[in-house]
């Protein structure tokens, strides 16, 4: 009698070192218990050092390979085809110095960007103009005005990129994030067309 399995594929997997990777590592499974175990524990590949830094397992090698074990299985495919392996270096400690030298890169580069503009769309200008239409005086500094902008100005971007260091102020991702999780996906896309017009392009046997 033929067991069902549903077998659902984890998008991305994150190693840092090569190790030999198990039906848990990549997928999640919903069968009986006396199979839930053996299949979770089955090996699927060994990443070694030969390796790139992405490796792609497509669930139908995935299949075949847990048929082949288990004839008396049928697997049920849910979700993604494919798992996206991405093999990292160990963290190395950070260099203090290239951090500094970045946050200050970055920190000269940001304060030129919003001078730049404020200098475009003439800021000055304007609030000497609303500090006029408040007072009825003329001021060329009116720093009532300027010193709260330029407090907001900062308030603003934390609360934009909803980060204080490791703090979160609320649970909505930050647009930073999404950026990045847009990024991710466009480039789990790629990779997977590209390893399909590669197994396209092999000859059948």
């Amino acid at each position: 009698m033929t067991v069902v399995i549903y077998l659902r594929l984890k998008k991305i997997l994150e190693l840092n070192k090569p190790k030999q990777v198990y039906l848990h590592d990549i997928a999640y499974i919903s069968a009986a218990p006396k199979y839930k175990r053996k299949l979770l524990d089955t090996p699927i590949y060994r990443i070694t050092e030969k390796d790139k830094n992405i490796v792609i397992i497509d669930s139908f090698l995935i299949i075949d390979h847990l048929t082949t074990i288990y004839p008396e299985l049928e697997i049920q495919l849910l979700g993604p085809e494919q798992t996206i392996i991405q093999i990292s270096d160990r963290k190395k400690p950070i260099n203090i110095w290239v951090a500094s030298f970045v946050w200050l890169l970055l920190f000269i580069g940001t304060a030129m960007t919003i001078m730049n503009f404020h200098y475009d769309v003439s800021m000055q200008q304007v609030q000497q103009k609303l500090h006029f239409i408040l007072t009825g005086e003329e001021n060329e500094y009116p720093l009532w005005i300027q010193i709260p902008y330029s407090l907001g100005l900062g308030l603003g971007t934390l609360l934009f990129f909803n980060h204080w260091f490791n703090k979160r102020f609320n649970e909505e991702p930050s647009p930073l994030e999404v950026e990045i999780y847009n990024y991710q996906q466009d480039l789990s896309n790629y990779l997977n067309h590209h390893e399909n017009k590669l197994n396209d392009t092999n000859p059948s046997d």
